[in-house]
């Protein structure tokens, strides 16, 4: 379980930028001020040593110190120089370390207090060190006589505290930038946490990791696809019933139109289309769509699309219409075999046999005519899958009043190695043919079909005795919720013929309308060919 934290995520960000900012600075002025005292004391330092070179080159001073300064010369060129420069002292000695210069003049005559060795022996210093007027920046330069002899040395110095006083003055005029640069960064670092807070919508860290958890376990766990679509129109999720459905497992960020080809569901996904429980075909399934847009605080977030498998349901939908036309018509002929039984009934009773032997052979006419028996199906069609599925189809459209025929030109003499995707095909056809033929004008309703087999191939062509399509509807009528009827409640159309379509085109094949029909009293109906590849294999033994 996450742990909570009583500070929110948002001020615990805010805090830690506010100490790193804070840390940063006060690091950023110590190393400042420790570099620019460095560079103070050394600019100090070279100032004196500059000094002292121009002192040491005071002919003046250099021909007193070789004479052993008899009248003071040294003392008064020295103290000029001091005053001059500004310096805290300026002493010259001989070559024992005596000084004949002094800011004080009680300590002439006396040792200096530092080592003036490395002077002496003809080498410039540049130090910090503690003399008798205290801690000092100074220079020691050698000081030679006409005959380039080392006659003593050159010392000048400047206050340290000077040194301090420039380095407190730059700090304090720092400390101004330092603390703006603070403020600034405590601003940004409350505007970077106002932000964060509405990026993750004001949610923390662990409830955050929450929703992750329950969001994998929602949409991987429920029985529906589910398809996230950015205000892009690009997938920003999709769950493993959805890549499913569709039949392909989409990378994040790719465009929700990629998904599938060209129809309604690629609409939907798109979002050209609304979607309220629509029927569509993806493949072989048949779906239904649902397309929700997702808004918060006002900003498109996207939308979520849904689909359900519906094809088992749609099927067993189909076969149960099947069952209640048969039960209907069944129904219908128990009423008129009750009735020709009692006509017969009633003939035997009077005696009329002979009207009785007429009336018998008159009802086996009228059953041969209705329901042809399956061995009345052409020979070339010996296929065992073809045979029962044909014969059951005449029997169904007899009891709906069209008369199914099979072409004279049928021919096939493979046997069918995919029974499904053939049955699913000429399946759709022919019942969209007989509900053409049974709601047309015409009378007599008719199909017929013609099947002929070319090598693995199967060809198809299906002509009723319907009213045609309406102009426009050739290719219309295969897209998805495309029908020339009007939808039952509660029922689905338009998906059948692009199912066979899509089904057909699969395999590399196609169903299409060659003759859209005419509605007129000499007319004819549409006819529909298919062509299914590869469904046919080696002939077959009946």
């Amino acid at each position: 379980m996450a742990v909570r934290s009583r500070i929110s995520f948002a001020r615990q960000v805010l805090i830690l930028q506010v100490g790193v900012v804070v840390v940063v600075a006060c690091l950023g002025y110590g190393l400042i001020a420790w570099m620019l005292d460095g560079h103070l004391r050394d600019q100090y330092g070279q100032r004196a040593l500059a000094v002292a070179r121009a002192v040491a080159l005071n002919p003046k001073i250099a021909d007193a110190v070789a004479a052993g300064d008899p009248k003071h010369i040294v003392q008064d060129q020295a103290e000029q120089a001091r005053v001059r420069t500004g310096a805290l002292f300026v002493v010259v000695t001989d070559n024992r370390g005596i000084r004949l210069s002094h800011p004080n003049p009680s300590r002439l005559g006396e040792h200096v207090s530092t080592d003036p060795s490395d002077a002496l022996a003809g080498r410039e210093v540049v130090r910090v060190e503690r003399g008798t007027l205290g801690l000092s920046a100074r220079g020691k330069v050698p000081l030679y006589g006409r005959d380039g002899g080392i006659l003593g040395e050159v010392s000048v110095g400047f206050d340290a505290r000077a040194i301090d006083g420039e380095v407190r003055r730059v700090l304090r005029e720092m400390s101004l930038f330092v603390a703006g640069s603070v403020l600034l960064g405590v601003v940004a670092s409350a505007a970077i946490g106002r932000r964060l807070k509405r990026q993750t919508l004001g949610l923390e860290p662990y409830e955050l990791v929450e929703l992750v958890h329950e969001r994998e376990a929602v949409l991987h766990g429920v029985g529906e696809g589910v398809v996230a679509v950015d205000p892009a129109g690009r997938i920003a999720l999709c769950n493993d019933e959805a890549a499913r459905l569709l039949g392909v497992t989409p990378e994040r960020g790719v465009p929700a139109g990629d998904l599938v080809a060209e129809g309604a569901l690629r609409e939907v996904l798109t979002g050209e289309r609304e979607a309220a429980n629509l029927f569509v075909t993806a493949g072989e399934r048949v779906l239904v769509v649902n397309r929700r847009e997702v808004r918060r605080h006002r900003h498109d977030l996207g939308a979520v699309i849904t689909l359900r498998d519906r094809t088992d349901l749609e099927t067993l939908a189909r076969e149960l219409d099947s069952v209640s036309t048969l039960f209907d018509a069944l129904r219908a002929q128990r009423h008129e075999y009750a009735n020709r039984l009692h006509t017969l009934a009633g003939l035997l009773q009077l005696g009329h046999s002979e009207e009785a032997a007429d009336y018998i052979g008159t009802l086996m006419e009228d059953a041969a005519r209705r329901a042809p028996a399956p061995d009345t199906l052409p020979d070339p069609l010996s296929d065992p899958y073809l045979r029962a599925f044909l014969t059951a189809k005449i029997a169904v459209a007899a009891e709906k009043g069209v008369r199914l025929d099979i072409g004279t030109g049928s021919y096939v003499a493979g046997r069918v190695t995919d029974p499904i995707d053939v049955t699913t095909v000429v399946g759709n056809l022919v019942d969209n043919a007989v509900e053409a033929a049974r709601l047309g004008h015409r009378r007599p309703a008719r199909v017929e079909i013609e099947l002929l087999g070319d090598g693995s191939d199967l060809h198809v062509t299906v002509t009723d005795s319907g009213d045609g399509l309406p102009e426009g509807f050739r290719d219309a009528v295969f897209d998805d919720g495309v029908s020339t009827r009007d939808t039952a409640a509660g029922r689905s159309r338009g998906l059948g013929l692009g199912l066979a379509r899509r089904t057909a085109r699969a395999r590399g094949g196609d169903v299409t309308f060659v003759d859209a029909g005419s509605g007129g009293p000499g007319g004819s109906g549409a006819v529909a060919v298919a062509r299914l590849t590869g469904v046919l294999g080696a002939e077959a033994v009946r």
